[in-house]
């Protein structure tokens, strides 16, 4: 539904007021900070309208009005406005972004921090879909007798390792041939090649100790598989939010951190760019979830995801998203 734009100005002014306080909006704080020029009547039967139509509703416990769902999803669609960081928000998040960074899943994490340090929300990230990498190198290491490091270099930076023991001594030498295996097999293939049968790694080399050979693609296998990892920061710092200030919200809170899957679902969107508004989805409920591909000169990083309550400043939120983005585009230009 279209609103006309007194309206528009109306609700605006009410998210904003609401997101601000977090009391129940009247028609005279709205005259009296908003500048609304109209009459106190006027307001009431615009907000008589908008609650009909579902924007704003009452509470039990006041006759100011807050906003719904639907009216934080057309505010967030329609009324957002970019909002300029203070200097000290910008310096912080310039001192933490000013070192470089070779490993990409660990600018991700930084990344992530600073977010919720500078918006005072829960932040999640996952790295980015392994599908989406192709495989630069792969190093063996022999750490003992019968222990060796496998360490997986991508062509976005992402690195992954993992520890492969074994049940036989084996040598640097062969090593060496196994480094030559893998690397001739898998050097500038997706990643998600090492999910292929083993006997693709070895067509050639069947002659080669198969008690060598599967559990490192056993191993390797498993850390390529483990894709659903989410990264959390701040959890301590929402429960802070005035609504978690109730034993029941906390809990509903903290049960929705919990939930892996449905995080992993979200962060895993094609779109670069999503905000989930309470039960739009499934186990949200009173919260809302923003999210971002975190991509630095077209290379995908993964994707980070913001968590607050429906009260959330989503204006602030999403100005610190673009402004990192944008500064780390910026500093790593190649």
């Amino acid at each position: 539904m279209e609103l006309d734009n007194r309206k528009k100005r109306i609700l605006q002014a009410i998210v904003n007021e609401y997101i601000d306080t977090i009391e129940p909006v009247s028609s005279n704080s709205l005259i009296s900070k908003y500048g609304l020029n109209c009459s106190s009547a006027t307001v009431r039967n615009e907000m008589a309208e908008l609650e009909k139509e579902g924007f704003i509703e009452k509470t039990h416990t006041s006759s100011g009005r807050v906003p719904s769902n639907k009216g934080y999803r057309f505010y967030v669609d329609k009324l957002l406005n970019d909002q300029d960081l203070n200097i000290d928000e910008i310096k912080y998040i310039n001192s933490k972004l000013k070192n470089k960074v070779d490993e990409m899943e660990e600018l991700t994490k930084i990344a992530t921090n600073t977010i919720s340090e500078v918006t005072h929300y829960t932040t999640v990230a996952i790295g980015p879909n392994a599908g989406k990498q192709t495989i630069d190198e792969i190093k063996f290491v022999l750490l003992g007798s019968r222990l060796l490091m496998a360490v997986i270099l991508t062509n976005i930076g992402t690195i992954k390792e993992t520890i492969i023991k074994f049940d036989k001594d084996i040598t640097q030498e062969q090593v060496d041939t196994i480094s030559l295996i893998f690397n001739n097999k898998l050097k500038g293939k997706p990643l998600s090649s090492i999910k292929l049968p083993m006997e693709k790694y070895i067509m050639d080399e069947m002659n080669y100790r198969l008690d060598v050979i599967k559990p490192i693609v056993d191993q390797i296998t498993k850390v390529i598989n483990d894709e659903s990892e989410v990264y959390l920061r701040g959890a301590d710092q929402a429960l802070d939010n005035p609504e978690l200030k109730d034993y029941e919200k906390a809990k509903e809170f903290l049960s929705l951190l919990s939930k892996h899957d449905l995080i992993f679902d979200l962060l895993d969107s094609d779109d670069d760019f999503n905000v989930y508004i309470g039960n739009e989805v499934n186990g949200l409920n009173d919260f809302s979830f923003i999210t971002f591909k975190n991509k630095v000169n077209g290379r995908e990083l993964g994707a980070i995801g913001i968590i607050g309550p429906t009260r959330m400043d989503y204006s602030k939120v999403i100005s610190v998203l673009k402004y990192i983005n944008e500064k780390l585009n910026n500093d790593r230009k190649e």
